[in-house]
């Protein structure tokens, strides 16, 4: 049985990494996020008080940053780092720092080299138009600003963080237009890929989907 590539896509609170992970047990794969790695490098350009608008510092910075995986945790020079990727500081730049092209290849240059050995879910903005354009299954996901800011809120508070409906729907809006209208790999709807709109999908419905349509490839490849 040949192992596939499932590149998952799409906004901000639809669901992404929760379902990329629950798919990814599922078929026994391992999940990779990649949303999380641009949020460690935001994070750490933030620590570093990084000027976007500085190459030299960028690069710098990207000569300092070490990102890996073990397990579900990533590792940031090697501490993991969890809540600190959620915090609303992150939020507020990681799509401005996502923008810059330097940061894109080298973070798209470590996605591929640990896609090699294929077997791999990954979620991003991306993941089937730039990082696996040859990805076997490509699911696009879609929800409505409400439902998703509703979504992030209740993610938030899990972390004890309190934040206004208004201010996390106003953020995910911005950073819409900004993923979408980004020069350098903006969030498009990959050529081939399903669209699911999770607006009114429980989370198992909307894993549900994605299984089927994973294994459909799988048993077909």
């Amino acid at each position: 049985m040949q192992k596939i590539i499932i590149a998952i896509d799409g906004y901000s609170g639809t669901g992404k990494s929760s379902t990329a992970k629950a798919v990814a047990r599922n078929l026994g794969y391992t999940y990779i996020d990649s949303g999380a790695m641009y949020r460690a490098a935001t994070l750490y350009f933030l620590q570093q008080g990084v000027d976007l608008e500085k190459p030299q510092e960028v690069a710098k910075a990207l000569a300092a940053l070490d990102i890996s995986f073990e397990g579900q945790d990533l590792i940031l020079n090697e501490k993991v780092v969890r809540d600190e990727l959620r915090t609303m500081a992150v939020n507020d730049q990681v799509s401005q720092v996502s923008a810059v092209k330097s940061v894109r290849e080298a973070l798209v240059e470590q996605q591929q080299a640990i896609g090699q050995d294929r077997g791999i879910v990954m979620d991003g903005r991306d993941i089937g138009t730039v990082v696996f354009p040859d990805a076997e299954l490509k699911v696009f996901m879609t929800a409505n600003s409400r439902v998703r800011a509703l979504r992030r809120q209740r993610e938030l508070e899990q972390k004890g963080i309190r934040e206004e409906l208004n201010v996390i729907e106003e953020n995910l809006k911005q950073r819409d237009q900004i993923d979408s209208t980004r020069e350098e790999s903006p969030l498009t709807k990959a050529l081939g890929a399903v669209e699911i709109d999770t607006s009114d999908l429980s989370f198992d419905e909307q894993v549900g989907k994605i299984v089927e349509l994973a294994k459909k490839k799988i048993y077909a490849s």
